[in-house]
């Protein structure tokens, strides 16, 4: 499908020079005298490999469109993550590198969205936000609850995230899956 340069966003997944490549990020610059440009970092699919890519906005470019299904969270063994497909109760592996940092927050049983090109796993979207429990955070500290600073804990999954200074140890909180970031205590 073709698109325009200018509306290619974090995530989307275009051919270019004959390889499936996903925009890991952009930038829309305006110089002072020209045409608009969007610089764009790309990453290849298969290899891992990135690189820096400026279209001019008017320019059309091929974006890719990728098979979307939901697929149970069952087990890994090593850098091998085992789902299963929701409605064909198919099991398919996926390789550690394709579901990238996020893998920490599988749970058993969780619905994740498989992207797939052509039958081949492209990538894992996990829900937004998960609710973990704090199994290790440092002591608040006399008059430190009045300022906007965050202390480090540690997640039931080994995970490290910042969080404000009244959480303690046995709060569960619910962290945004994305970047491993605190939104909110758990409403249980």
């Amino acid at each position: 499908m073709k698109v325009s340069a200018i509306t290619l966003r974090k995530g989307n997944v275009i051919e270019h020079n004959g390889k499936l490549m996903a925009v890991a990020n952009y930038e829309i610059m305006q110089p002072g005298k020209g045409a608009s440009v969007i610089q764009v970092e790309l990453r290849d699919i298969r290899s891992g490999n990135k690189d820096n890519v400026r279209f001019r906005t008017q320019e059309t470019i091929e974006r890719v469109r990728l098979d979307q299904d939901d697929h149970q969270y069952l087990f890994h063994e090593g850098d091998e993550y085992t789902f299963m497909n929701t409605e064909s109760y198919e099991q398919i592996v996926i390789q550690k590198d394709i579901i990238g940092d996020a893998a920490v927050y599988l749970q058993d049983g969780m619905v994740v969205i498989v992207e797939n090109h052509e039958g081949e796993p492209l990538g894992v979207k996990l829900p937004d936000n998960v609710t973990m429990e704090i199994v290790e955070a440092e002591p608040v500290v006399k008059g430190q609850t009045a300022t906007t600073s965050y202390k480090p804990a540690i997640l039931e999954n080994g995970a490290k995230v910042m969080v404000p200074p009244h959480i303690d140890v046995g709060t569960r909180i619910v962290v945004r899956t994305e970047d491993s970031t605190y939104v909110e205590r758990a409403k249980d």
